[in-house]
């Protein structure tokens, strides 16, 4: 694995993003959701086992835990991230799985070329860096108008160094 020096100027990035996952509901909603949720799931199934309708009481549990891991899915998921470098030299994409893993892919910029998919309603649908006989897709995670941002200066970035000659 070749290291970045950067005290040489061809090393140093030009361009550095980490890109992540957008989460809108925070620590603090996510306890006072379950908190709601679990209270009406208590009292109306609480309420049918008392009357006698006790699979309809326990279906509320189900309910209930249901959206607990959907929850901590969807948590989980939001710790995978992906760093983007681009130097002189070196094109530097690190996926971050969310129990950690990493991937690294490493491309020539002046040989890497950027790729973006766009859908007439929805803008971009997927971005990829290709180059040497491989590709990779980078954000598959971010919003529509964060991946058009990254597009932009991505691009702008790999052209900067491409024009550095």
């Amino acid at each position: 694995m070749k290291e970045c020096n950067v005290d040489m100027p061809e090393d140093r990035p030009v361009f550095a993003a980490e890109l992540t996952p957008h989460r809108s509901l925070g620590k603090t909603g996510f306890r006072v959701v379950l908190a709601l949720s679990g209270a009406v799931c208590l009292i109306y199934g609480g309420f049918f086992l008392a009357t006698g309708a006790y699979p309809i009481g326990l279906f509320f549990g189900l309910d209930f835990l249901a959206l607990y891991i959907a929850l901590k899915m969807s948590y989980r998921s939001g710790r995978a991230r992906e760093e983007v470098t681009v130097s002189r030299t070196n094109l530097l994409i690190r996926k971050f799985s969310p129990a950690g893993r990493m991937v690294e892919h490493r491309f020539n910029p002046f040989w890497a070329r950027f790729r973006v998919s766009r859908h007439e309603e929805f803008g971009i649908t997927g971005m990829f860096v290709a180059g040497e006989g491989r590709f990779t897709d980078i954000g598959s995670f971010l919003n529509p108008d964060d991946r058009e941002s990254f597009a932009k200066a991505f691009k702008r970035a790999l052209a900067t160094v491409k024009q550095k000659i």
